[in-house]
């Protein structure tokens, strides 16, 4: 009664239009006066603020953001999408597919989805409208293949993750290699097909939209970018947040090299990464409080008992929690729902058996079906917003991809082999 009474109070603030990590932090201070002491919980706010602060891996946050919005303000996501525009210029959709393999390389150098999907649409959506796609569907390509920074290493997901239940985010940035890479191969195939079924979503011929681009762009810096941050982090040379600071480093060089990254533009990028990180952090703060009151109300211990006496088995127990994150993802900021629930989910699952980094990879891609499924859906936002397009062609648009994560997903669940391979 006492975890429904903290749950009923976390979901009338948010209600109630307060921001997430404010009302995490009010209901978990609310929630513990419940079953503690005054004096206990101005102890445990004092140890929460210390104890993230304090924690090294929490650098890894800012330092990734600040990575993604200098490539955007350098130009480099621009360059690279040029770059990836030519590879597929004979194929039907080329340039709809030219936004997924920017999507993923640029992932492979930035873990912030957000950012990413602001960048695919400033260098993509001019040139696919003047094409001939449709702008729902531009809209919807755009937003999904800026999902991939969340599944492709180095994923700020993962490090939350790894922050929330101290499972290896080294582990977890390798486990989500071979999910990424089916996930954009899956995206470019479903735009094949959208294209086959649906010919009125897009130019006829591939070749056509080549010609509103320019004619050339560099692209060795942000492949030097990807070897530095990859090298460093498969070859051992630095820790996950050793690698995020070089790779905001290696962002400022390689788009200062460019010449095109403005003052302006600079102090964008660092008010964008200060205004993303404050969110974030405050949101663990606050996770942290609530995630106290989830502790001492034994609720893991609960469900673990409940489950252990109603003859489950272990594998209806874990479509039950992926139908939550599904349903949670519609409703709730993919970031708040990771910290939130992680330590209560990774408890449970882990206790019927299932392997954390496992785990971990399948909560980070419900949070990357959340990132583009009405009503929430943040990527279609931020897509829909930079292309100036109504906010429902976007849903619109997004629908096929959805279709196709929901696939990947259900491989993931059935194949647990295709996560925990690299790992291993």
């Amino acid at each position: 009664m006492t975890f429904a009474i903290g749950c009923m109070l976390l979901v009338a603030l948010i209600v109630l239009g307060i921001p997430v990590g404010y009302a995490l932090g009010l209901a978990g201070i609310g929630s513990l006066l419940l079953v503690t002491s005054p004096t206990t919980i101005a102890a445990l706010m004092t140890k929460v603020v210390h104890s993230t602060a304090s924690n090294y891996v929490i650098l890894t946050i800012p330092m990734f953001v600040l990575m993604a919005e200098l490539l955007s303000a350098g130009g480099v996501a621009q360059d690279l999408m040029v770059a990836c525009a030519r590879l597929t210029r004979r194929v039907r959709g080329g340039l709809a597919m030219a936004c997924v393999l920017a999507g993923a390389v640029l992932a492979s150098a930035s873990g912030s989805s957000t950012a990413s999907s602001a960048s695919i649409a400033r260098a993509a959506f001019p040139s696919m409208k003047a094409a001939g796609y449709r702008p729902g569907f531009a809209v919807g390509v755009v937003a999904i293949s800026g999902t991939l920074a969340i599944m492709i290493p180095p994923s700020i997901a993962f490090v939350v993750y790894g922050l929330m239940t101290d499972a290896s985010i080294g582990k977890l940035f390798i486990a989500g290699i071979i999910p990424g890479i089916l996930t954009a191969a899956g995206y470019m195939a479903t735009i094949s097909l959208a294209m086959r079924f649906r010919p009125d979503l897009g130019p006829s011929a591939g070749d056509a939209s080549l010609d509103l681009l320019p004619q050339s762009a560099p692209v060795w810096p942000i492949a030097l970018l990807i070897l530095i941050v990859l090298g460093s982090l498969y070859g051992g040379v630095a820790t996950p947040t050793e690698v995020a600071a070089i790779g905001a480093l290696g962002a400022l060089l390689v788009s200062s090299a460019t010449g095109r990254m403005t003052r302006g533009a600079f102090f964008e990028g660092v008010g964008n990464t200060l205004r993303t990180t404050a969110m974030i952090v405050t949101i663990i703060f606050g996770a942290h409080l609530f995630g106290y009151f989830v502790s001492f109300s034994r609720i893991a211990d609960t469900l673990l008992g409940w489950i252990g006496e109603s003859g489950l088995p272990p594998y209806a127990v874990m479509l039950m929690v992926v139908g939550m994150y599904l349903l949670l993802g519609m409703v709730m900021d993919q970031m708040a729902i990771i910290i939130l629930t992680a330590p209560v989910t990774h408890a449970l699952m882990t206790g019927l058996g299932y392997d954390e980094i496992w785990f971990g990879v399948v909560m980070v891609k419900t949070a990357e079906i959340g990132l583009v499924t009405p009503p929430m859906g943040l990527n279609v936002y931020i897509a829909a917003s930079a292309t100036r397009t109504e906010l429902r062609q976007g849903f619109l648009g997004i629908m096929p991809f959805i279709v196709f994560e929901l696939l990947i997903l259900a491989l993931l669940l059935a194949v647990p082999d295709l996560v925990l391979w690299l790992p291993g």
